[in-house]
Formats: C-alpha cells, structure tokens, sequence
C-alpha cells in the first residue's frame, strides 16, 4: 500500500500549535517519503489548504484563532477538503468520535502517538485521496463527453449544470433542484449524491405530492408502535432510512406548510422525533429538494415557507426544459436507446436522420420523460435497425417548417390548423375516430366511410399495426 500512497508527490499537511509537536511529526512523516507542509493553527492551514494540493490532513483538535473542529466544518462547507487524521489528548476520544461522524474525518489518534498506527492511517488516507481524485478525473472527462452518471447534454445549459453538480457534490451544503416536470430532477440527485463522499450510503427519495398530511410525518420522521390507528409496528422514517447518505424532497412546495415547519426544525437540529417517540434521534444526511413550480410564485401564494426555502436553497440548479436543448438530442436519444435496447432485449441502432429532424422542430412539452416515453414505444415497435417515422406513435409528428400539429381540442373533436396538409388531416381523423370506438376498427371504417381493408392499409402505414403486434 506505501508503493500506492507514499512518494513526493504525497502531500502531507500537519495542523498543530505546538512547535515541537509539529517538527517532530513534520521529521517523522518526511522520513517515511512523503512531503510535508506544517500550520500553527487551522487558519493558516485552511490558507495552506486553498493554496497547495494537500492528500492528506493531519490536525490537533484545540488549537488558538481557529481549530480543529471549526477547520474541519470549513472543508466540509467548501467540499474540497482531503481525508483528515485527526489527534486528539486522552480522555477527548468521545470528542473524537463525534468529530468523525460530524465532520467527516478519516480517523483519529490518541497522542501520545503510535508511529506505526500514524504510517498506516496516512498511508490509507492518501491511498483514497488518490482515488478520488483519479474519480473525479473520469468523471470531468464524461463531463466533457457530455456524460455525467445519468445525466445527458453537450449543450450550453447542460454543461453548467454538470459543472454545478460538480461544484456541490463533494460539500455538505444542502441543494435545491428546480425545473419543469419531466426534465430530469431525480437524475441530478441521484448525480450528486453518487460524486459525493456519501455515495456509499442510501439515497432515499419522497415525493411530497403523493401522500396525505397524516402520512407525510410518519414517512419523514417514522412512528413508534401505537402512535396512531393503524401504527402495529415501529417504523423508521425517511431520515433514518437515508442516515450517512442524502434524501431528495420531490417536489418539495407540495408539502403542507405545517409539515415544512417541522421538517424546517429537522434540519436546524439533525435530530428527528418519530410521531409518538420520546427521545430524539440524531441524523446525518444531506439533503436535495426539487419543485417543478416557479419558486417565487411558490412563495407568494404561501405554498413555501420562505425559511425553508432560504435554508435548502444554499445551491440551485436549474434545468432547462429540452425545448431548449435540441442539440442534445441525437447523444440523447442514442443514450436512452441503448438503455431501451437493454431493457427490452430490442437490437435498435439509431434514429433515420428524418425522425431526429422531426425531434428537433418539436417542443417536447414533457421534456426528457416524453422522449423517453415516444422511444421506449419506437424501440419495442421497430425491434431492431432504425427507428423510422412509421414506428413513431400516431400523434406525432411534424408538419413541414414550425407550424403546429393537428391536435385534438376536446373528445371526439379534432382542430386541424392551417397549413395542415391532407396526410396529416387524415391521419389525426383516423386516430380520434379510433379513440372514439375504443378501436373497433369495423365501427370506426363505417363511421369513416371507408372499407376496413383500406383502413388496414392505412393503419399499416402509419405503423399502428406493428404497434398492436409489439403490445
């Protein structure tokens, strides 16, 4: 493992007030192979520390102007700090501990120090230094590609929300993810969470638009046995469920303002009540809201407590609906094919060149999740080769240039646009028509006027028939 870890380009930063503590440590460790860069208190190593590449942190825990503890809350808030040793007198290991679970450290030591025990410790702790660093390496590389975890986008837009998420995930700070329905807010979550130093712990997600009031509480916080009707058991809430790891509020302004209050105080303590409890129980987990809805509008109809939202929004990223990210398009589409393929055992290869133009003139008002949706049905209705127009669902489609599409205006009426051409009049009447008779096609040739082989033929045209034998 020294082979891995230690050499000159190994830097060890070592944060102790007294003198000869630190020379001694600074000669111990220098006489190991690795380079060494000593501070007299936290903040001259937290200036050190935003100067030079430091693997590894060394630090006492009581030192003057600024120390351990609060050297350590700063890296955590600044998420760019290295894994830290912390050193602590005898009698001080519970501090110690807490420090660790709180603050992120790597381990601690006892002083007077055990010289082996300090080698390993460094040894190991640079060791992940070096793979986090050689992680987020890769993952900036993916960035670049216009991949980053799930996430898809070369484009303007996509690129700086990839840098955001960058930015935020090593920290602790809390996020709040906003954007329409449909654009990918779980995704940059989920993307968070996995560049985080939490990745190995749970990511749990709420929607706070499915449930009730009444079970909104007991799913957050969880209940003890006979703490309501129907309580038979004692069940854990979200926040424990998600402990060492992040919890994403979905759709977050849905929740009733008296549940924000007491989610409010949740994450001022890091302590949680379950409904009926008795003691409080403490929590460690980062959290990521998300909303669909304009925020400022959230907050003026009263729909968002507006400390709240002051105290999740310490970083926001904003998706951009896929109207504005057509160029992404092809890279999306091969990415979600491929998935699709995977799925469904399907052997699709890509997009005719005029089905990705009709992709791109359309407004996709369901973002990313429609896309999804229109492909996943191309995918299974093709099989294999390239997905044509006729494996597309029979209301899509573009007309010709930016005009719109026939659509349908209420039931069993259709509202055909001028500029509609007579192939796609056709088709939308064929389409409401066989809505209308819940698709009798016998019903619907006779209501149409027309024979059922010719209805066939046109069902075959457009594909539908390939469709049903797909379903």
């Amino acid at each position: 493992m020294s082979n891995v870890a230690s050499g000159p380009q190994t830097r060890v930063l070592i944060a102790d007030d007294e003198e000869n503590q630190r020379a001694g440590l600074a000669k111990m460790i220098q006489s190991w192979g690795f380079a060494v860069e000593t501070a007299a208190d936290g903040q001259e190593a937290l200036e050190k520390l935003n100067l030079l590449p430091v693997n590894v942190l060394v630090t006492d825990l009581m030192m003057p102007r600024m120390d351990g503890f609060e050297l350590l809350k700063r890296l955590g808030i600044q998420g760019n700090g290295p894994p830290s040793i912390v050193l602590t007198a005898f009698g001080n290991i519970e501090t110690a501990i807490q420090t660790m679970h709180d603050l992120g450290a790597f381990w601690f030591l006892e002083k007077p120090i055990q010289p082996s025990a300090l080698k390993v410790l460094i040894e190991r702790a640079a060791t992940q230094s070096r793979l986090t660093e050689e992680t987020e390496r890769l993952y900036r590389q993916l960035a670049y590609a216009g991949v980053l975890v799930d996430l898809v986008g070369t484009s303007a837009p996509m690129q700086q929300v990839f840098s955001l998420i960058r930015q935020v995930a090593p920290s602790r700070a809390a996020a709040l993810v906003t954007g329409e329905s449909g654009t990918g807010k779980e995704l940059v979550a989920r993307a968070i969470h996995h560049l985080s130093p939490r990745r190995t712990g749970p990511f749990v997600a709420i929607n706070c638009a499915a449930l009730p009031e009444t079970l909104m509480e007991s799913e957050l916080f969880g209940h003890e046995k006979g703490a309501f009707t129907g309580a038979v058991e004692r069940r854990a809430g979200c926040f424990e469920l998600a402990q060492h790891g992040t919890l994403l509020l979905d759709e977050l302004a849905e929740m009733h303002v008296g549940t924000q209050a007491k989610l409010l105080r949740v994450l001022e303590d890091s302590r949680v009540r379950r409904l009926g409890g008795k003691s409080e129980i403490a929590v460690d987990v980062r959290i990521i809201a998300s909303t669909n809805k304009v925020v400022e509008e959230a907050l003026r109809k009263g729909e968002l407590r507006e400390d709240l939202y002051y105290r999740l929004n310490v970083f926001n990223i904003v998706l951009p609906p896929l109207r504005q990210r057509h160029g992404d398009l092809p890279l999306l589409c091969q990415a979600l094919i491929d998935m699709l393929n995977a799925k469904h055992g399907c052997r699709v290869t890509g997009l005719d060149p005029d089905v990705l133009e009709q992709m791109k003139r359309y407004q996709w008002p369901g973002n990313v999740r429609e896309l999804r949706n229109v492909l996943e049905r191309a995918v299974i209705v093709a099989g294999e080769g390239t997905i044509t127009a006729s494996h597309l669902p029979l209301d899509f489609g573009v007309s010709t240039g930016s005009r719109p599409l026939p659509q349908l205006a209420e039931p069993d009426t259709v509202r055909l646009p001028v500029g509609t051409t007579v192939g796609e009049a056709e088709k939308a009447l064929i389409q409401i028509t066989l809505q209308h008779t819940k698709n009798n096609k016998t019903r619907a040739a006779e209501i149409l006027g027309i024979s059922l082989k010719t209805l066939f033929n046109k069902l075959k045209e457009y594909g539908a028939a390939e469709a049903e034998a797909a379903m």
